[in-house]
């Protein structure tokens, strides 16, 4: 019968013991076992009988299931949803997210959702200035409720000569911007209280050995434009009617995250930046338009970052097979590549040393299949992806809906079968 060689010891070196082997792993190194990485989600709240809504509405209810989860599963890292104050966000009525308990049955995750953003004749418009386009144009349209601030005068007329505080005193007054102005301050308000119960949550996870860090993300440009800043309808028509005004916009935007991304160390000194590819995968974007609208950029921010002393992790969804070679672009060991759908095993064949991989065991196999399944499956990538070391062993992508014997079956066997001898 397995026993977990985690408990019992003390926080402290749980967390020395983890961050060991990670970063071994994050360098291409070889560490005393495989890695095993669960990005969480709303899993307590599934696992402990409760709705996903708690992380939202219910404090108590939450931690307790973070808590019960914390004490039966042990992984080597854990991620579980924040709490927030759903209230909160309900109250502005954005369109472009809808959580449980507030649009969406309380039993299931959050729904993010594209909607038409930036017209694809306002790419100078946001160019020229993009604080003062979001202000009054994406905002507005992101909710109704937000409307008030598209009658904010140009940002540039506005705080500029000697009358810049009387125009922005008769701007906030504007009935409808002060509406607006009102309800954001209102539902700020109601965020800012809950916040001690987030790093109540932190502690939490510290108590049990693990890292309460905080991971800046930095998407490569041509996601931003095509998830929140454009959405991807827009895109398409840019990549067909506008093609070189989208590679300015890219190169746009790739600037100014190069200019603004906190380059933070976390408690061991490490700078770790979370970002995904979604759009430039096969199933969106063809090898040519891959190479003229997304890898240029994608490629130059990575690279920058990992000049800059940064670990990206890079999370690459959906399938990305024929496109793992560009990888060799991007500094040797100096990020991670992390593959949802993707042939692992191929990769690992390609990329050999170049960067840890990390991945891939289906949600769907931990959903419906056995124990014996899942157990195969992991031994198979243990064999062939861990040989040699550079590797994290974890979901392909989040285990909210998963069999919690299944899961807990993954993470003990890689506890016991992926010792390096």
């Amino acid at each position: 019968m397995f026993k977990d060689p985690d408990i019992g010891k003390p926080a402290e070196q749980l967390r020395k013991e983890r961050y060991e082997r990670i970063h071994t792993a994050w360098t291409v190194g070889i560490p005393d076992r495989v890695p095993v990485n669960c990005p969480m989600g709303y899993f307590p709240a599934r696992y402990t009988g409760i709705p996903f809504a708690a992380a939202y509405t219910d404090f108590n209810a939450w931690y307790a299931a973070c808590e019960k989860t914390l004490q039966d599963f042990r992984p080597d890292s854990f991620g579980a949803t924040s709490y927030q104050c759903g209230e909160a966000q309900a109250m502005l009525e954005l369109k472009t997210m809808k959580l449980p308990g507030f649009g969406v049955n309380p039993y299931h995750g959050h729904q993010s959702i594209e909607i038409d953003g930036l017209k694809t004749d306002e790419f100078d418009l946001y160019m020229k200035d993009p604080t003062d386009y979001m202000l009054r144009v994406q905002l507005p349209r992101i909710s109704d409720k937000l409307k008030g601030l598209g009658n904010f005068p140009p940002l540039y007329q506005l705080f500029s000569g000697p009358g810049a505080a009387q125009g922005l005193a008769m701007a906030l007054s504007d009935p409808e911007v002060e509406e607006a102005i009102d309800l954001l301050r209102e539902s700020g308000h109601k965020m800012r209280k809950e916040q001690d119960k987030q790093e109540k949550l932190w502690k939490l996870m510290e108590s049990y050995g693990y890292y309460a860090t905080r991971m800046v993300g930095a998407l490569p440009p041509f996601d931003i434009i095509s998830h929140s800043l454009s959405g991807m309808h827009n895109t398409m028509l840019a990549m067909f009617r506008q093609s070189d005004k989208l590679i300015e916009l890219c190169d746009f935007i790739l600037s100014e995250q190069l200019k603004k991304t906190p380059l933070v160390p976390d408690e061991n000194g490490d700078i770790r930046i979370f970002m995904t590819n979604t759009r430039g995968i096969e199933e969106f974007l063809s090898k040519d338009q891959f190479e003229r609208f997304y890898w240029p950029t994608c490629k130059q921010l990575i690279t920058t970052l990992c000049e800059r002393g940064a670990t990206p992790n890079f999370f690459i969804e959906g399938h990305f097979d024929s496109r793992i070679e560009y990888l060799f672009e991007l500094p040797k060991g100096k990020f991670t590549a992390g593959f949802e759908a993707s042939d692992i095993i191929r990769a690992k064949e390609i990329l050999k040393d170049h960067c840890c991989i990390s991945g891939n065991v289906p949600v769907s196999l931990l959903q419906v299949g056995t124990e014996d399944d899942v157990i195969a499956y992991c031994k198979k990538l243990i064999d062939n992806v861990g040989k040699d070391g550079g590797f994290i062993l974890s979901p392909s992508t989040s285990v909210e809906e998963v069999n919690p014997r299944n899961l807990k079956a993954m993470i003990e066997f890689t506890k016991e079968y992926g010792v390096y001898r």
